[in-house]
């Protein structure tokens, strides 16, 4: 039977732009109902022949939250929002909006996004969306471990805040930079497709003088990037974004080095639902990793829970009672007691450091509210740690999990990733204003040199944490204790602690390690901090 290939159509889903190919047969076109119709209008039919080459100032590889929250950036500022973008990603979301109902169960796939986080959303017009679904702000939040030995407390109050953050559903901050994306005239395309491969060919002789040059030529001078997509289609950008996660084919396709390791642990997520709502956040720490209790509207809070694997496995196939007993016993006496004030010494030991207390100094140890059911099921991962040596290469530059994955225990990873979204758009702009080749490894190593060193800070303290707690031992414990209380009754500590976990301003390394360094070049000065925080020594 014969075949007829339709042309490459535009069709409008949701006010995103996605191209597809159709096809079908003759008899098949006879069919009541069967839609084969070419392009509806003579400028979409004419599109669709001369826009062959697909030529884009911008290709974000990965439409996931970082991926559409840098397109938002981009639509939202000045000097952007005139560019040409397409999106790439086989997620079939991306094509369509589907409503997110309240009566709709919780899923456990959540974030904690902080103050800095907020205020980009709001910036690229987002936040006002998240507000319309279920999230929950939290301006307390308590931290202790299973020795009983010490516990810190913090309020947002202490900084002079409304909140220390809010715990929203990875499926509605999606939902809302989408339905932001929908309600501008920003030019993007949408391939509902995987990238298979890139081609970057060195830059030669300039442009013609007159400023025209097909997209092939501009391809082989090095001006252009060029991606293969699993659908068939080719498509052309002057920057590839690599947005597509801890397993980036940017990455793997661009060359980039990594550096990490597995964890040997697994995190285990699910939402479980109280008597009555929480307003609090709480972490534990516990001999094989950390359980945090994060609220997330309504009664229902969401469950993070660090393990060995085999912990983990035991704890997905549990029958559900058993399972929210477990819960609870670890976020009260199992494996120790409720810690006390005055096991490392009251806030009177520490009265010298204090300067002016804080409310939350005031504040007592609290049990976390009691689990009373498991409200969605239970997902299991593996975690780990994987850092891009170099964020950027002429016309590639990575961000969020494509360039660092990091440890969950302090909710910070995709919060890293819209720090790296929003300062990509800013240096855009910033070339943009005065002419610059927007895919220049040149500009691009402003974003690297902003964003790597942020991350790395980032990532030490988190894996610091990790390996602190892998270790049950007398000394060691006493030590993590009076750290505890340190971060409880200094109140300059705190506050530093409050506003670094903010994102409102950088951890300064440790005085003795920034002394030696300071003397190296920015680059070397930054590898040695790399090394610092990997443990490796790359001299």
């Amino acid at each position: 039977m014969n075949r007829v290939i339709a042309r490459r159509i535009y069709v409008n889903i949701s006010g995103l732009r996605v191209i597809r190919k159709s096809f079908c047969s003759d008899a098949a076109a006879k069919v009541s109902g069967a839609n084969c119709d070419p392009p509806s209008t003579e400028s979409e039919v004419k599109q669709s022949f001369i826009n062959n080459d697909h030529q884009y100032d911008v290709a974000i590889v990965g439409g996931g939250m970082v991926g559409m929250a840098l397109a938002c950036s981009l639509a939202s500022t000045p000097l952007t929002k005139h560019l040409n973008v397409a999106i790439i990603d086989s997620n079939p979301a991306l094509g369509k909006l589907d409503s997110i109902k309240k009566e709709d169960p919780p899923d456990p796939r959540v974030s904690t996004v902080t103050p800095a986080t907020i205020s980009f959303f709001k910036d690229v017009g987002a936040w006002q969306y998240v507000e319309q679904h279920r999230h929950a702000y939290f301006d307390k939040m308590q931290v202790w471990d299973y020795t009983g030995f010490g516990y810190t407390r913090y309020n947002a109050r202490d900084v002079n805040k409304e909140v220390l953050g809010c715990v929203v559903e990875n499926k509605v901050l999606h939902r809302s930079l989408l339905l932001r994306m929908q309600n501008t005239d920003f030019r993007k395309t949408i391939y509902p497709s995987r990238l298979t491969s890139m081609a970057l060919l060195p830059s030669s002789s300039p442009v013609n003088a007159d400023g025209t040059s097909s997209t092939t030529s501009l391809f082989t001078r090095g001006r252009l990037a060029k991606l293969e997509l699993s659908d068939g289609n080719s498509l052309y950008a002057k920057l590839v974004v690599g947005a597509d996660g801890g397993k980036s084919r940017v990455r793997e396709l661009a060359g980039f080095k990594t550096t990490g390791w597995s964890y040997s642990q697994n995190a285990i997520i699910c939402t479980i639902e109280h008597a009555n709502e929480n307003h609090c956040a709480w972490q534990r720490f516990l001999p094989a990793g950390p359980i945090a209790l994060l609220p997330i509207g309504d009664n229902f809070s969401n469950i993070v829970w660090t393990m060995n694997p085999k912990e983990a496995s035991d704890c997905k196939l549990m029958n559900e009672d058993d399972f929210v007993k477990t819960v609870n016993h670890a976020l009260d006496y199992g494996y120790g007691p409720h810690p006390k004030s005055s096991s490392l010494g009251s806030a009177d030991m520490w009265s010298w450091l204090q300067g002016d207390a804080t409310i939350s100094a005031r504040e007592h140890f609290e049990v976390p509210p009691k689990v009373i059911k498991l409200a969605s099921e239970r997902m299991v991962f593996p975690l780990s740690l994987k850092h891009a040596n170099d964020y950027v290469s002429k016309r590639v530059v990575l961000i969020g999990d494509a360039a660092h994955t990091v440890h969950p225990l302090a909710g910070q990873g995709v919060n890293l990733g819209f720090g790296d979204a929003s300062t990509v758009s800013k240096i855009i702009a910033e070339g943009i204003a005065v002419g610059a080749d927007i895919g220049e490894v040149s500009l691009l190593r402003k974003y690297e040199a902003e964003r790597k060193p942020a991350n790395i800070v980032m990532m030490a303290v988190l894996d610091g944490f990790q390996k602190a707690y892998s270790v049950d031992f007398g000394p060691l414990n006493i030590l993590r204790a009076a750290a505890f209380n340190s971060a409880q009754y200094i109140s300059p500590l705190k506050r530093s602690i409050i506003s670094y976990a903010s994102g409102e301003q950088r951890l300064p390394l440790p005085l003795p390690l920034f002394s030696v360094i300071s003397g190296f070049g920015e680059s070397k000065r930054l590898e040695v901090t790399t090394c610092y925080i990997l443990g490796r020594l790359k001299f």
